[in-house]
């Protein structure tokens, strides 16, 4: 079948997904130049290296002296030595000349040293502290925030806070020294030519701030085009699938072209733009260069100024203009800083929602009762999700949550592992209630297997030991063994090393799978949590997988969710869930005898497989059935 290609996109300004809102652009430089809070915060990670500061500020001075004593030396040189015929003197102007370049370079290579050893190690710091936090912050701040946000704030935020209060800082008050030398050394040369050459200062000043302000709009939109251009990049390659399942390229392409073309459009209005400011600030240079050769030569003529000190007044006229462009392009910069540090500080101030007591202690071994008694949960105020939920698991038991989506399991499951707190009511585990016993000693005790399980970077060892680090290679090959998994790794090039890519994306589901049950089984919890853990993988090889179950779940406390009840058929007790409550409780035949939801749900699910109910002959090899425990 052929596609036809269809009509290109029209081009012009694509609005933002949903999702995406101008207020929250990552990129946006709003706010204040200069906020003293935020360099105060950053003061903190920069303190340590305060001497190293000090030395780059001692640097900056010579490197500033340095570049002001080179035309006073040539000043020395034409009225002093030349007109006086001093070869003495011309020797000396001309080696200080030669010292004063030798110190500059020497200063100037120290001082991007120290600043660059500064700036990496505050950055280190700084993003080390945020990774913490990142690590401490609960589900619910996850809940609201987008992974690409979190991402800008870790980089293009913090490298641009440290940017400035490292080399930005330093720089600045370079250009400041050396503005207040080339000042005062043109006043010393002659004040009629010095005041006379300052009344290009209020046009330059002006000039540099119309542009500076239409410069940072225009750029702004260009960062905010270009953000549309990288998510429309980044949702097609994450869709490639579906794109080429629906013969999508050429529309895609074609709309891509639409979004990129007005990338294009609104940076080349920026460059056009922004490209104007050095000619104007060379051409008003220039003018003053003008205005100070008819003027000076007028003075010399009239023997009011030396031809040296004219000269030397000219170099310097030339090195004027430098250190207020520098100034000037530093205040994008700067104000880049100040909303970066506000945003990374806005991170690290949220506050962690679950966190551990005061006098929270670890919690022992245990052997795995769990009771949950009237509990009220909720994920938005003054909605909950769970409604006076109140079960109990003894050890060993296998607890099946059923119910449709957005009943109320996975929460139960949330609130277990304490990724939420509750809002009433109590879950105590071995009698332990979970808030008065610290989070790790908690989770350590409790595995948990999701429906999509998550691999990460490093070799099939490394991912299986993740539960417990310092679990040896005998017990990492007894886990994959366990679970039936130890053929499957043994036939591959590198055996237990060889390396899982980007979660795991050179896997089947059923091999993820096991990794995960073996990692979950080599943790030994005492309560172990399936969270759809069977659901993605097909009927074949869910039954290649049950004997890793079965070994997993043997002589521990087990909540299983299913949405297949016949995998849940052996479970000690099944809670029906719907919204919020437990509706039904029991075993899978006192349910079915009780004819109640379950027992629709039971047979719903068998008509549309194409089965049969619970009371006539079902094909249990479509599907695994829990070990009985």
């Amino acid at each position: 079948m052929t596609s036809q290609k269809p009509s290109p996109a029209k081009p012009g300004p694509t609005p933002p997904p949903p999702s995406h809102r101008r207020e929250d652009e990552d990129d946006e430089v709003l706010g204040k130049a200069y906020d003293q809070r935020i360099v105060e915060r950053t003061w903190i990670f920069v303190h340590p290296y305060r001497i190293h500061l000090l030395w780059s500020l001692a640097l900056m001075v010579c490197i500033a002296i340095g570049n002001l004593a080179g035309p006073y030396l040539i000043k020395i040189a034409i009225d002093d030595a030349i007109a006086n015929s001093n070869l003495s003197l011309l020797a000396v102007a001309a080696i200080g000349y030669v010292a004063a370049s030798l110190l500059v370079w020497v200063a100037t290579y120290g001082q991007s040293y120290i600043m660059s050893w500064v700036g990496q190690t505050v950055l280190f710091s700084m993003r080390r502290e945020l990774f913490m936090h990142l690590q401490r912050l609960s589900f619910n701040f996850y809940d609201r925030m987008e992974a690409g946000r979190i991402m800008s704030r870790m980089t293009g935020d913090v490298n641009a806070l440290n940017d400035f209060l490292t080399s930005g800082i330093v720089s600045t008050a370079s250009d400041l020294f050396v503005l207040v030398g080339i000042v005062l050394l043109m006043f010393a040369l002659n004040w009629k030519l010095a005041l006379a050459t300052m009344i290009v200062g209020p046009i330059i000043g002006l000039v540099t701030h119309l542009y500076r302000t239409r410069s940072r709009n225009l750029y702004r939109e260009v960062r905010w085009q270009n953000s549309m251009v990288t998510a429309y990049l980044a949702e097609n390659i994450s869709g490639v699938r579906a794109v080429q399942a629906f013969s999508r390229e050429n529309l895609n392409q074609d709309r891509f072209d639409g979004v990129n073309r007005e990338n294009l459009r609104r940076l080349i209005r920026a460059t056009t733009f922004s490209a104007g400011f050095g000619p104007i600030i060379t051409f008003i240079s220039t003018v003053a260069t003008v205005l100070v050769v008819w003027f000076g030569g007028m003075l010399v003529l009239n023997g009011e100024m030396t031809l040296g000190s004219l000269w030397a007044f000219l170099a310097y006229v030339g090195r004027f203009f430098e250190p207020i462009s520098d100034l000037s392009a530093r205040y994008n910069s700067m104000q880049a800083a100040m909303a970066g540090g506000e945003r990374v500080y806005a991170l690290m101030d949220t506050p962690v929602a679950v966190q551990d007591r005061d006098d929270a202690y670890q919690l022992g071994e245990i052997s795995g009762s769990v009771k949950f008694k009237d509990v009220i949960f909720e994920y938005v105020p003054g909605r909950p999700v769970l409604r006076g939920i109140s079960l109990e698991a003894t050890p060993g038991e296998v607890i099946a949550l059923v119910g449709h989506t957005g009943a109320g399991k996975s929460s139960i499951i949330n609130i277990l592992l304490r990724f939420y707190d509750i809002k009433d009511g109590s879950i105590t585990i071995d009698g332990h209630d979970i808030r008065a016993v610290t989070m790790a000693s908690l989770r350590r005790q409790v595995g948990l297997v999701l429906q999509e399980p998550f691999l990460f970077s490093g070799t099939i060892r490394d991912n299986i030991r993740y539960g417990k680090l310092e679990a040896n290679d005998d017990e990492v090959i007894a886990a994959a063994r366990a679970v039936n998994l130890h053929d499957f790794i043994i036939g591959l090039p590198l055996g237990y090393d060889t390396e899982v890519n980007e979660r795991g994306a050179s896997l089947s589901q059923g091999q993820k799978q096991l990794i995960s049950f073996a990692r979950a089984l080599i943790a030994d919890p005492r309560i172990l949590i399936l969270d759809e853990a069977t659901a993605s993988v097909d009927t074949a090889t869910e039954k290649l997988i049950q004997y890793g179950l079965d070994t997993l779940m043997r002589g521990r406390t087990s909540f299983v969710i299913a949405h297949r009840l016949s995998t849940i058929k052996a479970a000690s007790q099944i809670l029906v869930m719907r919204q919020g409550l437990i509706i039904e409780r029991g075993t899978h035949d006192e349910l079915l005898t009780q004819e109640g939801y379950y027992y629709n749900l039971h047979r719903m699910q068998f008509r549309e497989g194409g089965g049969n109910d619970d009371h006539a002959p079902v094909d249990e090899t479509a599907s695994v059935s829990l070990p009985h425990v």
